[in-house]
């Protein structure tokens, strides 16, 4: 694979270093926000000194450590004293309780906080480097009357630091709609991180990368991982910015796009997978946000990059090996931060909306007319426009069909919640959705299902907002901080891996499904389909994407949360080829491998009924429900390469699969003379 501009392929050499753009944050405080002087904080549960709302300050540690299990992380730390604080909630509210304290010094802190009597301490939360460079951050339900201690102990430092108290006076959903997420520890080297299935066998894996490493972390079907450090040719461009992936070249390994200060490194996976090609382009791009999309619809991944001081670029695809380098027509003007391709019209093609920042804050929507035809959208869009921002996140909030958007302020908390009334026209609905009471900034957003209950929550500004329905949020009681999304242990829950290291998400019973394309006529991850699922109580709809946010890469396979929906009626793909393809009764709780038909005409609609196959994994026999086979036609069995390895009969609605070797295959059955592909696992 070869990066090229015009007929000329050339290696620049520059600095590796980056120029590092900080914008100043600012923290809107509500009204009657107190500030405490320094007090000292009683030294006992008997006699905790009352705090409300604000910011207070903590000049000692004298005081005893609690007589009961500590709530945060880390809890069997030499802690000697500690300070106590007594909460009494004035009405029901949500608390967050952080010693990020915007203008007051960063201090390595750990807190606890107890509800009940003081012989009888309960936790309710805690946190240990929850917030930036050790500081803390949680938050919790507080009750009108209920008193709550707080806890700081000396685990780590007994340095002066000032703590926040914030009151989120806003409908609190009941606790199962809530996200739990339990800590834990990833060795990578390197970063941006990402979470992205790298083999193509469906199952999310762990990435991280230097300059000369990529460092994956596979995920095992059996549980755990196995770490690979793959060295690679020195990457001109570091991913200091943005990392994204996809499988750019078609051979079904993920390559990587780094996105830096003064250029773009691609990394391309060679054909076994086991190894990286490093090419660079010359050209001069300081690389924000990077996405890896059809542009021209041609069948070819291409590759976009946000521009941070000139017009966009791109890269085509020319399906040769060679890529072509244009810049403009996809955004003019600089200030370009964070791009994501979304179908906002429901046109059946991918648009692109870049919030902005700095020196041209306009957010832009590129309207895509075809023929590689894209339109800027004026008007509509107004309530876009000159809001500092460097990400939004683009789902259906509300299961209606189209694509709502978050656009997260940035420089202020200035959150714009907009609401698609269809084809593209909105409305601003931030009032009263309870993003307007959530007072932080942030430069990444991102939206995903994280309590598998139907709804679309939103990651940013150092919390999750839990969809409550009709366009409202609640903040979530835990943050498991910004970085890439997927599952990386199997167990339907989503994982974040980024800020705060790896955090599993904890199932809550609800049901699930993620789906796994496989394109023919369309690029091999079908990036651009949309894909609508269908149950008893409505619809949602996902589309597959490479790279949302700012920095951090999230798996590319959708995922649905299905609440307690053991069967989908109908799952319907509309790939960028135009071929629309339908399954029905569709098992919950599975990775869905889905591979394109093909097909002469792009109109062709299929409407085939799905087959499901049960138990995946499978150790004796694979059982297969949903159509009518042709048994008379062995099913022939191949493995993730694509190799032949068996033809078995099918014999009473089962295959035998004891024989082979664990791991990933694919059946290819027919079915009233229509070849069709099953994926299950060996285990």
């Amino acid at each position: 694979m070869q990066v090229s501009t015009g007929n000329v392929i050339r290696r620049k050499s520059v600095s590796t270093s980056t120029t590092h753009r900080m914008h100043q944050r600012y923290i809107v405080l509500p009204l009657g926000l107190a500030f405490s002087f320094p007090l000292a904080a009683q030294q006992t549960c008997s006699t905790a000194l009352p705090v409300q709302a604000g910011i207070h300050a903590v000049d000692v540690f004298d005081g005893e450590l609690p007589n009961a299990p500590r709530c945060a992380a880390n809890d069997q730390g030499p802690a000697t004293f500690a300070v106590w604080y007594a909460y009494t909630a004035s009405a029901d509210t949500i608390v967050q309780l952080t010693t990020d304290v915007q203008g007051f010094p960063q201090v390595d802190t750990r807190f606890h906080v107890y509800t009940g009597a003081c012989s009888a301490l309960t936790c309710i939360v805690g946190n240990d480097n929850g917030g930036f460079n050790g500081t803390s951050r949680a938050s919790f339900e507080a009750m009108t009357g209920s008193s709550y201690y707080i806890v700081f102990d000396d685990r780590w430092s007994s340095a002066p630091f000032s703590f926040q108290i914030e009151e989120t006076f806003y409908p609190i959903s009941n606790g199962e709609n809530y996200c739990q997420f339990t800590p834990s520890f990833l060795n990578l080297q390197g970063n941006p991180l990402a979470i992205v299935d790298m083999d193509n066998d469906g199952l999310d894996d762990a990435v991280a990368v230097t300059q000369t490493l990529v460092n994956i972390h596979y995920q095992q079907a059996e549980g755990g991982f196995a770490p690979v450090a793959i060295p690679t040719d020195y990457a001109d461009y570091p991913a200091s910015w943005s990392l994204c992936a996809g499988d750019l070249d078609g051979n079904g390994f993920k390559d990587l796009m780094y996105g830096g200060g003064y250029g773009v490194s691609f990394m391309f996976a060679t054909d076994d997978g086991a190894g990286f090609l490093e090419r660079s382009g010359p050209e001069y791009v300081f690389s924000q946000r990077s996405n890896m999309v059809d542009i021209n619809n041609d069948g070819h991944l291409d590759a976009f990059v946000c521009h941070d001081v000139a017009p966009n670029v791109f890269y085509l695809n020319n399906g040769d090996g060679f890529f072509t380098f244009n810049q403009g027509s996809l955004g003019n003007s600089c200030g370009n931060y964070g791009s994501i391709w979304v179908d906002y019209d429901n046109d059946g093609d991918m648009d692109l909306y870049v919030a902005k920042c700095g020196c041209d804050p306009n957010d832009i929507l590129m309207r895509n007319d075809g023929n590689s035809q894209f339109a800027q959208v004026t008007g509509p869009l107004g309530p876009f426009d000159y809001h500092q921002s460097w990400s939004s996140a683009w789902g259906d909030f509300d299961n209606d069909g189209d694509m709502d958007a978050l656009v997260g302020g940035s420089d202020f908390p200035d959150h714009r919640l907009m609401r698609n009334d269809g084809a593209g026209v909105f409305t601003n609905v931030t009032e009263d959705s309870g993003l307007d009471r959530f007072l932080m900034q942030s430069i990444e957003w991102v939206t995903h299902d994280f309590n598998n209950d139907g709804l679309l929550d939103i990651v940013g500004g150092g919390t999750i907002m839990i969809n409550l329905g009709e366009m409202r949020f609640a903040l979530n009681t835990y943050s498991p901080g910004i970085g890439g999304v997927g599952d990386l242990n199997g167990d339907g829950s989503l994982d974040v891996l980024g800020q705060y290291g790896l955090q599993f998400g904890v199932p809550n019973g609800n049901h699930w499904l993620r789906v796994a394309l496989h394109g023919t006529l369309s690029n091999s991850e079908g990036i651009g389909a949309r894909i609508t699922v269908e149950h008893g109580t409505g619809q949602q709809i996902r589309e597959v994407r490479s790279g949302d946010g700012f920095r951090y890469m999230s798996s590319i396979m959708p995922h649905f949360g299905l609440g307690e929906h053991e069967l989908i009626d109908r799952i319907t793909v509309r790939w960028p080829s135009g071929i629309i393809q339908i399954l029905e009764d569709v098992a919950a709780d599975q990775v869905l491998h889905i591979t394109e038909p093909i097909s002469t005409s792009v109109a062709n609609v299929i409407t085939r009924p799905s087959l499901v196959a049960f138990p995946n994994p499978a150790a004796d026999r694979l059982w297969i429900k949903g159509a009518t086979i042709d048994a008379s036609t062995a099913v022939r069995l191949t493995d993730l390469a694509g190799r032949v390895i068996s033809s078995v009969p099918f014999l009473d609605g089962s295959l035998p699969v004891a024989s082979l070797q664990p791991g990933l295959y694919t059946a290819r059955v027919v079915v009233n003379g229509i070849p069709e592909e099953l994926r299950f696992r060996k285990e």
